[in-house]
């Protein structure tokens, strides 16, 4: 099994609760803004920040899709969503995954999009080597 990060919303962020088309909507606002920045600076700049597509397979059960990278050094991001128990209590997250023959570029992109999606929901984001970064607000 690969490594996971998690973007977790807890108490204070912007939602509530997400699904996957949640977090597409997510990942298609990130290249709309990586778009505009290529129009500013005069070069194909969304390609660069996002070089993949968004794939689904019939199998995935509508709990998961996968980033499919659209050159040799990026290769696959699995995305899922689901809830956990925290004392009582159920805790939305999103799941990115690693698997075993990712690159160095797909988990470079992968913590990219954890810190952007986890500052535009205000959540709490595990990263891969199990850091937290809250962009929550918390008392």
């Amino acid at each position: 099994m690969g490594q996971s990060a998690y973007i977790s919303l807890v108490q204070g962020s912007t939602v509530a609760e997400i699904d996957l088309n949640g977090v597409k909507e997510q990942l298609n606002h990130y290249q709309a803004q990586m778009t505009l920045t290529g129009q500013q600076l005069g070069w194909d700049y969304a390609e660069a920040a996002f070089p993949y597509s968004i794939e689904s397979k019939a199998d995935a059960n509508g709990q998961w899709f996968y980033l499919k990278g659209t050159n040799p050094l990026y290769r696959y991001i699995v995305v899922g969503t689901g809830l956990r128990d925290n004392e009582g209590t159920s805790i939305p997250y999103i799941q990115l995954v690693l698997p075993n023959d990712s690159t160095h570029g797909d988990k470079s992109k992968a913590n990219e999009l954890c810190k952007w999606i986890g500052k535009q929901l205000q959540a709490e984001v595990q990263m891969f080597n199990g850091r937290k970064i809250y962009f929550n607000p918390r008392k």
